[in-house]
């Protein structure tokens, strides 16, 4: 302060709700979310949706405001891995997913096959049905 180094100090009550750093350090904590999808995905533990006429765009998860939507291709291999993932990222960040309050939803595909993912995840899970 005023040219001069200060002693921390701790923090001992949350920010209010009309503060606007929040929405910057969910930015910044989100991003460590981006890193980690897009590390597990070139080591090709993660495959993500392929976007265009050769799947030259791989897509992985949206984030919007405080939601996340992860996209990938059907695997056990995907939902152990995005289980760890959002697990780790939980670890790292104090940032907790509750998969109670999260949904597993398949486009296309039979639901007892759909019930068997969210099995693995401990999420609902729902099946949506559609032809175009």
């Amino acid at each position: 302060m005023n040219d001069s180094l200060m002693d921390e100090f701790p923090l001992e009550r949350g920010l209010r709700q009309s503060d606007p750093l929040p929405p910057f350090l969910f930015l910044l904590t989100a991003e460590g979310l981006n890193v980690l999808m897009t590390t597990v995905e070139r080591a090709h533990l993660f495959n993500g949706y392929g976007i265009g006429a050769n799947a030259e765009v791989r897509l992985t998860h949206l984030q919007f405001a405080d939601d996340t939507l992860i996209i990938d291709e059907k695997s056990w291999l995907n939902i152990r891995t995005m289980r760890s993932v959002l697990l780790l990222f939980g670890e790292l960040s104090g940032v907790k997913v509750n998969f109670n309050k999260s949904m597993l939803t398949d486009v296309n595909i039979e639901g007892e096959k759909n019930t068997r993912r969210g099995g693995g995840l401990n999420c609902v899970c729902f099946f949506f049905v559609f032809s175009y």
